[in-house]
Formats: structure tokens, C-alpha cells, sequence
């Protein structure tokens, strides 16, 4: 089962730019998205920066 959120996440931009590996699609959205920190702060309605990924850490290079 894969995250609900995954059409409209800002990764799969950074993806289709080339900016982003798909190794990050394929472990978290489409299998482990429950351990996503931003699947997680989404369904909080917490704010997170586009560039923050699964792990939780930022990265500064995306933008």
C-alpha cells in the first residue's frame, strides 16, 4: 500500500528533476510510509519544508 499522499508530495517533483533519487519513492512512499517523518507531520498538520525527506533531515541542495 502506498502513502496518500504520494501524487502531490514536492519529492516527486525533485524526482522528475533529477534532484532526488527514486530509492526514496521506493522504500518510503510506495512500502514504509507510516515511518515517513513527513507522512507523519502531514497527518498532524504539521509544516515541513519541501526539501525535508522521508528521514527527516533537510536537504539543502533541493530547492
Amino acid at each position: 500500500m502506498a502513502c496518500k499522499w504520494i501524487n502531490i508530495c514536492p519529492l516527486r517533483e525533485f524526482e522528475e528533476r533529477g534532484s532526488l533519487g527514486f530509492e526514496w519513492k521506493s522504500r518510503y512512499c510506495e512500502n514504509n510510509f507510516k515511518e515517513c517523518k513527513r507522512f507523519i507531520m502531514e497527518e498532524k498538520g504539521m509544516w515541513h519544508p519541501d526539501n525535508m525527506l522521508p528521514d527527516g533531515t533537510i536537504d539543502d541542495t533541493l530547492i
